[in-house]
């Protein structure tokens, strides 16, 4: 069998994880992709997420667009982006899952690849997995041991366990990005107050040089 791999990431699965384990996701996709490759012949990586609203969520949809920039400038990564619905006023993903099972199915059928490497722990992939095998295709697996259906990861010819050890050196800074943010400092008006100085005596003092107390941290949009 030849060496050509071709990468399927679940974006959703993999951002969620990223930051359920390490509290970051600015991770260096040419680095992340090259490691799941190792010496074999990288023929692209795939990348499944939706489009955040930016109606629904301003902040979150600016953050993601961001992101979504880097990945662009990632060599041999090709974007999957779907869409939301609304289900009882809630937005939900429409249509990724069925994205990503279709392109591993038609790259196996036309021979593009020789290993499909899935990043995802969801378990309807399973049986889109069963059906590559049985064209004689390689099957491995990237997943964090805390979101993998064990389903899937038996469905798998080989695992890569996607833990503390393996993401070191993939980070793309040396301190954690998407960190809290803090409001430039406001002043408030303070009232004077009598205090008794040294000599024993009162007067009224404003303590206009006080420094402002630091305003709470805000999160920023998933």
């Amino acid at each position: 069998m030849s060496n050509r791999v071709a990468i399927f990431i679940d974006g959703s699965n993999l951002y969620h994880s990223l930051k359920n384990n390490f509290k970051r996701v600015d991770l260096n996709f040419a680095e992340f992709t090259k490691k799941l490759t190792g010496a074999r012949h990288l023929i692209r990586t795939y990348y499944y997420n939706v489009l955040q609203d930016a109606a629904q969520k301003f902040d979150g949809s600016r953050e993601q667009q961001e992101f979504l920039e880097t990945l662009r400038k990632t060599p041999y990564l090709e974007l999957r982006l779907g869409n939301t619905k609304l289900s009882q006023g809630i937005p939900v993903e429409r249509g990724i899952d069925v994205m990503l099972a279709t392109d591993l199915l038609y790259f196996a059928a036309n021979n593009s690849y020789d290993i499909a490497i899935l990043v995802s722990g969801d378990s309807d992939f399973g049986y889109t997995l069963g059906v590559v095998k049985n064209m004689g295709k390689h099957i491995e697996v990237a997943y964090f041991d805390n979101a993998a259906s064990r389903d899937l990861l038996n469905s798998a010819d080989f695992l890569h366990p996607l833990d503390t050890k393996f993401f070191t050196g993939l980070w793309t800074t040396g301190v954690r990005q998407y960190a809290h943010r803090r409001k430039a400092p406001r002043y408030r008006k303070i009232n004077a107050v009598p205090v008794i100085n040294a000599a024993g005596t009162g007067e009224q003092i404003t303590p206009q040089d006080q420094p402002p107390a630091p305003d709470s941290p805000i999160s920023p949009a998933e």
